[in-house]
């Protein structure tokens, strides 16, 4: 199995915590750069993360997810489960935007329309996911909590947001520092872009 992917990226990281000690190749590419060569011999999609296993090769995260599941044994996912992961891409999506923008050389802070929409998402969705995490629905160490757990701490990790008033998300992410996978797929070790 290959997985290819940065060391920063969110999306790749859920699955690096999924995957587990699951024996896997991981290809470490800077996609803004050298690597986007690579990227695009892979994925059509030009996007990370992709995995090539037994000749499958699947293009999205969500997909890896589903089919790494089904190879773990691990049930599928409820639709309140998938709902929750819709939020998570949705506020993931919009800060990914917006970093790609500022590193574009686009002020991101301007009032207009398009960087105000993706504003609006990015805190109407943490402060639902916030009440979730208050009302208990991420307690379990699964692939939600794994996808909340890599936003949160990625946003953070690029100072892309304000966590007040939902400051339950960043106890949520401080509790699991500790939970297997999550140190050794920081973001802030070994960083290509």
């Amino acid at each position: 199995m290959k997985l290819i992917g940065s060391t920063t990226s969110p999306y790749v990281r859920r699955i690096r915590i999924l995957l587990g000690e699951d024996p896997y190749e991981f290809v470490n590419l800077d996609i803004y750069g050298e690597g986007r060569d690579e990227l695009r011999r892979n994925n059509p999609a030009l996007k990370i993360p992709m995995i090539e296993d037994d000749g499958q090769e699947l293009f999205d995260s969500r997909i890896i997810a589903r089919y790494l599941s089904a190879k773990q044994n691990r049930d599928p996912l409820t639709w309140d489960q998938e709902n929750q992961l819709t939020l998570v891409d949705a506020a993931n999506d919009s800060a990914v935007t917006l970093l790609l923008s500022k590193k574009s050389g686009v002020d991101v802070d301007a009032d207009v329309m398009f960087f105000n929409l993706q504003r609006e998402r990015i805190m109407t969705t943490l402060r639902t996911l916030a009440a979730q995490v208050d009302d208990g629905r991420f307690e379990n160490w699964d692939y939600p909590s794994i996808c909340l757990y890599c936003l949160v701490d990625w946003l953070d990790f690029r100072d892309l947001v304000d966590f007040s008033g939902v400051e339950s998300l960043v106890d949520f992410r401080d509790a699991r520092k500790d939970n297997p996978w999550v140190a050794q797929t920081d973001p802030r070790q070994n960083q290509t872009v």
